[in-house]
């Protein structure tokens, strides 16, 4: 994992759970399975992402399964940084 879950962790809890610390959030919790995050919410963790982290989120990367969890979120992060090799077919 990278150092980037903490941040993930805290915007996520800011935002869609207040009522929960970062540390009580597992990293593999399925999001929208959960209702945590809509479909609107995605839209705005999104935007998030593309402006903490500098990322333009493009049409290809919107999957759903890129913002599941933390842990896809992070992997998204971490993988679309420049000079991170990018897996085809995703």
């Amino acid at each position: 994992m990278s150092d980037h879950i903490a941040v993930i962790k805290q915007y996520i809890v800011e935002e869609f759970l207040p009522d929960m610390a970062p540390d009580d959030l597992p990293v593999e919790h399925d999001l929208l399975a959960d209702g945590v995050i809509d479909s609107l919410g995605l839209l705005k963790l999104i935007a998030w992402i593309e402006d903490r982290f500098g990322l333009p989120v493009g049409d290809e990367a919107m999957d759903p399964e890129n913002f599941r969890s933390v842990q896809a979120i992070d992997a998204f992060v971490t993988g679309s940084r420049p000079g991170v090799p990018q897996v085809a077919g995703g």
